[in-house]
């Protein structure tokens, strides 16, 4: 039995009876019986048992689809109900800098030390089976004296990761981390609960089971610390914390394997208070649900935000799909072009969901920006692609062991459904609107600043315009203290085939990419040597949106947005920002080089006079309407009425890196001129040749090279 959502009519928002599942009621869910899953043991997928999909037979209100968190059925899970205040620090926080004087405190094995917290493990030889609502109800771990003063730990809650604790000595404790469920592998993610603390005393917590060689803690990152106290008395938030922080290889190495340690010391700042570690900004799936829950309230947003569940999870979670756009007149479609954006098939990157907040408060905000937006585009959000692996405090893997961004080309619905559910979606509104972009939202472990992932082929189109390359150019302009385009990239990996990246450019998405902000901060601008925070990551998805609009601006296929835009360019001036065009040269290096404008330097410089491929018309007209716009009296008045309110509109930064593709027609033509001269030389002189031999179609095929 399925059942639509208002509104599910209008051709933009429908999905396919066969994509949206069942909304269900939280009343009876649990009364009901959930499926037995089956899953693949191994990376192969060859012919197995094929189990059933999660069945809820109730159906009832919307209202009631966000209250369902689902685990699987081993998973010990604590009733206290964990939340975190939002802040954010008046000023940046600065990154790690080392002293020199950093301790490695040694592996110790289990005969030294004390246990005093040992979680569920996760069982590489199994595999999951089935879910319930809550999971077991564990006791409380308290592994000493009453009057004891050692930390009290716990993890046993949504998104937190801790396997095993021991106690060195008073103040020093040795962690290690739960590897990602049914699996041997994958530990970086961590969040875990510490109660019974000492104020102003030495702690030294050191976590011994990492498996990356190279890690940002090297570089400066720093662990984040949430007091109880501290939000309830100060509203003071998550916070970066630690000294001595150090990052190296350990002896805890078995079978082979090598590891390395994280440890770092710091001050608990309440005595009995109960304190919160994380890696990143942690982002659950209740948070989603509580986000989407507020839209659906709230009576504006709702009429431009659908939400449908696209799948349901292997443990029967709900993998949600929103339609953000203007609703079409009554009886009318729509030929808006879609952009796609996903995010959180990594459970441990929680700074990708932070980022599709920002994007999400933007675009359904009342700016006329933002309106502007939605009158020309459809978007399809799926926000959470992973929320089995967001739930269980998973790093990379869904509950079948496996990474899904490596699973974009399987045809295993079963295992795989939120990936396959996301392409079949994506097929067909590329049928319906076509897609004029898709986007998938990451956070990255090594690297520092935000930067994209694209896709170009080795012979990429001869115009600069349709280049995959100028949107993250022009997001770098949107946001230079965090974007760095110089770290992008556009090589086609084998190893990425799998990823939603490339199948999707293969499908014929042109501009496909891939989001990935650092879990640290940036080494740019005046936010160098400073972390991200909240606020940081959200402005991306803000940013996201000001350099889709730039990037659009001139489209033809999106009729009006351009007259809309010059408004809005003086409405809504924003701070200048002074990046020279000869920078972005060097970043653009030799995709935009001489050689590739060459080849078509005349062609550049003339409006097609035949139809242009889907893909490749929207760049071209994009730019080339850009340039013929620059030298017109609205774009000249729009430039003084820029200069009156001395400030420089969001589009300026499209401006200058359009001036720059001029510039490069400029020299394309000019070398175009040396490869005639040269072509000359290379033809017989007048005096060498009879001109009475020379026929018509001689002729034709002289004027031929000379042009070439």
């Amino acid at each position: 039995m399925r059942k639509s959502v208002e509104g599910a009519s209008n051709s933009f928002v429908t999905e396919d009876s066969q994509q949206c599942a069942v909304l269900t009621d939280s009343i009876c869910a649990h009364l009901l019986p959930r499926t037995k899953q089956i899953l693949l043991s191994s990376d192969s997928e060859a012919v197995v048992p094929y189990p059933q999909e999660p069945q809820n037979l109730d159906d009832s209100s919307p209202a009631s689809q966000f209250s369902l968190v689902y685990w699987p059925h081993q998973c010990k899970v604590i009733r206290d109900r964990i939340e975190h205040i939002d802040w954010i620090p008046t000023t940046p926080e600065p990154l790690y800098t080392t002293t020199g004087l950093e301790m490695t405190p040694p592996y110790q094995t289990p005969d030294k030390g004390t246990v005093i917290y040992l979680g569920e493990e996760a069982n590489k030889n199994s595999c999951f089976m089935y879910s319930q609502e809550r999971g077991v109800c564990p006791l409380k771990q308290i592994l000493h004296q009453k009057e004891d003063n050692t930390l009290i730990f716990e993890a046993r809650f949504e998104s937190g990761n801790l396997q095993k604790v021991v106690k060195v000595n008073e103040f020093e404790y040795q962690l290690t981390l739960r590897t990602d469920l049914y699996t041997s592998r994958h530990t970086q993610w961590y969040y875990f609960q510490v109660s019974n603390t000492q104020a102003g005393m030495p702690y030294r917590f050191t976590i011994v089971n990492f498996t990356k060689r190279n890690s940002l803690y090297k570089h400066g990152l720093r662990p984040l610390l949430y007091s109880e106290a501290d939000a309830k008395k100060r509203k003071v938030g998550w916070r970066r914390t630690g000294d001595e922080i150090k990052y190296y290889k350990n002896n805890a190495g078995q079978d082979g394997r090598q590891y390395f340690s994280l440890t770092w010391t710091f001050q608990f700042p309440h005595d009995r208070d109960t304190c919160y570690f994380a890696h990143c900004y942690p982002y659950t799936y209740s948070n989603l649900q509580e986000y989407l829950v507020a839209i659906s309230k709230d009576p504006v947003k709702s009429k431009i935000c659908k939400i449908h569940i696209l799948c349901h999870s292997l443990a029967g979670n709900s993998v949600y799909v929103l339609t953000i756009t203007k609703p079409p007149k009554s009886g009318k479609g729509t030929k808006r072009k879609a952009v796609i954006l996903t995010a959180r098939v990594h459970p441990g990157e929680t700074n990708s969901s932070w980022i599709m907040k920002g994007f999400l408060d933007y675009i359904l905000g009342n700016s006329g920006k933002a309106q502007l937006l939605r009158d020309n585009f459809v978007f399809k959000v799926v926000p959470m692609l992973n929320p089995d692996g967001v739930i269980v405090g998973n790093h990379r893997c869904s509950l079948t062991g496996q990474d899904l961004n490596r699973k974009y080309r399987s045809n295993v619905k079963k295992f795989y459904p939120s990936i396959w559910y996301t392409r079949n979606m994506i097929k067909r509104v590329m049928g319906d609107h076509g897609v004029f972009l898709y986007c998938d939202i990451h956070g990255h472990n090594r690297k520092q600043n935000v930067f994209m992932y694209g896709c170009e082929r080795k012979q990429q189109a001869k115009a600069p315009y349709m280049h995959p390359r100028v949107f993250p150019l022009l997001l770098s302009k949107s946001c230079p203290d965090k974007f760095s385009f110089p770290d992008c990239r556009f090589g086609v990996q084998k190893s990425k085939e799998g990823t939603g990246r490339v199948v999707m450019w293969k499908m014929g998405i042109n501009y496909s990419y891939t989001l990935e902000a650092s879990i640290c901060g940036s080494k740019l601008g005046c936010r160098q040597s400073t972390h991200f925070d909240t606020k940081d990551l959200e402005s991306i998805g803000h940013h996201f949106c000001d350099a889709l609009l730039n990037y659009c601006v001139h489209n033809k296929e999106t009729p009006g947005i351009e007259t809309q835009h010059k408004i809005f360019q003086v409405l809504e001036p924003v701070k200048k920002v002074k990046l020279p065009i000869a920078a972005s040269a060097k970043q653009v290096g030799e995709d935009f080089s001489s050689e590739s404008l060459t080849q078509d330097a005349k062609g550049s410089h003339e409006k097609p006079s035949v139809p242009q491929e889907a893909g490749k018309s929207v760049c071209r007209d994009t730019i080339l309407s850009t340039r013929d716009n620059f030298h017109s009296p609205s774009f000249n008045l729009v430039s003084q009425k820029r200069k009156k309110h001395n400030g420089k509109s969001v589009s300026k930064s499209a401006e200058k890196t359009f001036q720059y593709l001029k510039g490069h027609d400029r020299t394309a033509k000019s070398n175009s001129k040396k490869e005639e001269r040269k072509m000359k030389e290379r033809l017989p002189s007048e005096s060498t040749r009879s001109k009475k031999t020379r026929t018509a179609s001689q002729y034709a095929n002289l004027g031929k090279s000379k042009s070439c």
